[in-house]
């Protein structure tokens, strides 16, 4: 399924049409599907269904931002009572009243689709629905390329940002001077987000972690802490890996633990960095690392001599 009805065919076939993607990837029973759906209509409102309908249209068409859309996130929390089988485990939520009300830049390890998702509910379930209210996704080109991913992006505010040609894959591969005039768009509305009170969520690895292992942070992600006053929180995800096999399209119920360090002023950061992009990202690697268990850690274990 690649589109939903249009919205003036009526209530009936849009719940059908949306638990029918849904379904194949969270697998749960229709039952299961429909209740979770019905659930979050009845809390957004019937006209929520047409504006899901015009955001799924238009997101990420542009190197912009895309709102955030109630609908698609009341569903994914309604789901997310019946995937996470499992309590989750979250340590740190004692550093998230430093960052309360603050332009604040999350910086986190990147395991799976879901792991944007994940935070935002777990960052719910933490009693920090404030800060999951304001994000703002750093999202690559794959996220958009199909209407379940769209769906899944609507749960928060994203913006699309181009991938390296080393990233990428064929189907989003850009040349080198459109990746930076796209990359310099995207940055500049991120700021935007920022200064608007939005908390920035960035995977600055740059891509999912096939191994599940971290891997050097991209030196290009420092930019997005440029703006003033801004702060950089770490959060260090395990288990969404399994929650969301790359090699599956569903879901599996596991536990998911959700480590957050202490922030720090971005500022602060890029003088301990002496102005060194690379240096900041990598004390920030490293810091993300020191959340995670060793098999995690990847080029930011023991081993790490940067």
């Amino acid at each position: 399924m690649n589109q939903l009805p249009n919205p003036a065919c009526g209530r009936e076939p849009l719940v059908e049409a949306i638990a029918a993607f849904l379904r194949h990837d969270h697998g749960l029973s229709p039952v299961d599907i429909r209740a979770a759906v019905e659930e979050a209509i009845a809390g957004a409102g019937p006209d929520a269904i047409a504006g899901l309908g015009q955001r799924l249209a238009i997101a990420g068409t542009d190197w912009s931002y895309t709102p955030r859309d109630p609908l698609a996130r009341g569903i994914h929390r309604a789901l997310a009572s019946r995937v996470l089988q499992h309590e989750p485990v979250i340590r740190g939520v004692e550093h998230l009243e430093r960052v309360a009300g603050r332009a604040v830049v999350i910086v986190a390890n990147h395991l799976s689709y879901s792991d944007a998702n994940a935070i935002e509910v777990l960052l719910d379930r933490a009693g920090a629905g404030a800060l999951a209210d304001r994000l703002t996704v750093i999202a690559g080109p794959k996220v958009y390329s199909n209407v379940r991913r769209r769906f899944s992006s609507l749960c928060f505010g994203t913006i699309k940002v181009p991938q390296s040609s080393g990233l990428s894959s064929e189907e989003a591969v850009m040349n080198p001077r459109e990746v930076a005039a796209a990359a310099r768009q995207s940055i500049d509305v991120a700021h935007e987000r920022l200064r608007l009170g939005e908390a920035l969520l960035v995977f600055p690895e740059g891509t999912r972690s096939r191994t599940g292992r971290m891997q050097r942070l991209l030196s290009g992600a420092a930019r997005y802490l440029d703006g003033p006053d801004t702060w950089v929180l770490p959060m260090a995800l395990t288990g969404t890996e399994r929650l969301f096999p790359m090699s599956e399209e569903g879901l599996t119920p596991v536990v998911i633990e959700l480590g957050i360090g202490e922030p720090m002023p971005a500022v602060a950061l890029l003088e301990r960095a002496a102005g060194d992009r690379q240096k900041a990202m990598d004390l920030l690697g490293r810091a993300i690392a020191e959340l995670l268990p060793d098999a995690y850690r990847g080029v930011y274990g023991s081993s790490w001599s940067g």
